[in-house]
């Protein structure tokens, strides 16, 4: 099972919403579309509107009204994405130079900003103030939670609380905020919104907890970045809190160094395997395991439509995903 075949269904849909993303990158100023549409050429998931797409199937859609909500979601996950490469320093994403390589940090910088000013004026197109409330105010967590992660960068005295909480806002919320709107924009009953929120929350968890086994597990070609680039950056993930927790006093302390180090050290390699053969891998698994099987169980609340086997199917795929 692969992205592809699950989406199949949404494909002409998606494929208006990739012809939006780049008509609302438009600009008179060819350097800063170019810079805007760097990221679109390298492709994604796209998970966020896909989110949307089946959200707003159990209410009564207006494909108008769907496409705008996707594509201003896409949008500022596009922007967090080329600031985050500007505070990592991260010379490839997707397997292709970020912004901030091609060009340089003010360029990249402007172009998120640019991409972000774009979001909010495709949201214009929405009068219901329910919608503008949601979407700021899950936009001010998702920046708490930027900042979070970078107070935490290269500290060894890191909660799995403190993990949760910072992912939760990284992450959960713009893909758990994708289902509720989609579900909104449906006028679905709030019930329903409330069910795919929830949705969108737990499986919003395990996809960031994948992301983060992924950078120990996957090769440079499969993450189309240089694998232990979260170590390398001081994002300190998942697996190597619970590899300080549970790891003896010597193995414990090459993290430690390391992490004191800020990225400076030579034995990114030797790290990397403590982590991997300290449980923490085994140990994230099960947890993100633990958020699909809530993710599973309020599905069951929704109506039985199509849909809602597809959501299913993305969830099984994200936990399961080797990419």
């Amino acid at each position: 099972m692969n992205l592809q075949t699950i989406y199949r269904g949404m494909k002409k849909n998606l494929r208006e919403i990739e012809t939006g993303l780049f008509e609302a990158l438009k600009s008179d100023h060819i350097e800063l579309q170019e810079a805007s549409h760097h990221l679109l050429h390298a492709g994604g998931k796209r998970i966020r509107p896909v989110f949307v797409l089946l959200s707003g199937q159990f209410g009564s859609p207006s494909f108008a009204q769907l496409k705008s909500i996707a594509i201003v979601l896409e949008l500022i996950h596009m922007a967090t994405l080329v600031h985050d490469d500007v505070i990592d320093n991260a010379e490839t994403r997707r397997g292709k130079p970020t912004v901030k390589a091609k060009w340089d940090n003010r360029i990249a910088l402007l172009s998120g900003d640019y991409i972000l000013a774009c979001a909010l004026q495709e949201l214009c197109k929405f009068q219901d103030q329910r919608i503008h409330r949601v979407l700021s105010h899950e936009m001010l967590e998702m920046c708490r939670g930027e900042i979070e992660q970078i107070r935490d960068l290269y500290q060894a005295e890191l909660t799995i609380h403190r993990y949760l909480q910072r992912i939760k806002r990284k992450t959960a919320l713009l893909i758990m905020v994708s289902c509720q709107l989609g579900a909104m924009v449906s006028q679905t009953s709030e019930q329903v919104e409330q069910v795919l929120r929830s949705y969108g929350y737990y499986i919003g968890m395990a996809f960031q907890m994948i992301d983060d086994i992924l950078d120990f597990t996957g090769t440079d070609k499969e993450l189309g970045k240089p694998a232990g680039s979260d170590l390398k950056t001081g994002n300190v993930t998942l697996p190597v809190i619970y590899a300080l927790k549970h790891l003896d006093p010597v193995k414990r302390k090459q993290i430690v160094d390391y992490l004191a180090h800020k990225g400076q050290s030579d034995n990114l390699t030797e790290v990397l395997e403590i982590v991997k053969t300290s449980g923490g891998i085994e140990f994230a698994n099960q947890l993100a395991n633990r958020y699909l099987h809530k993710a599973l169980a309020v599905l069951d609340k929704l109506p039985k439509q199509k849909e809602r086997d597809s959501l299913q199917r993305i969830a099984e795929f994200i936990v399961k995903r080797t990419y």
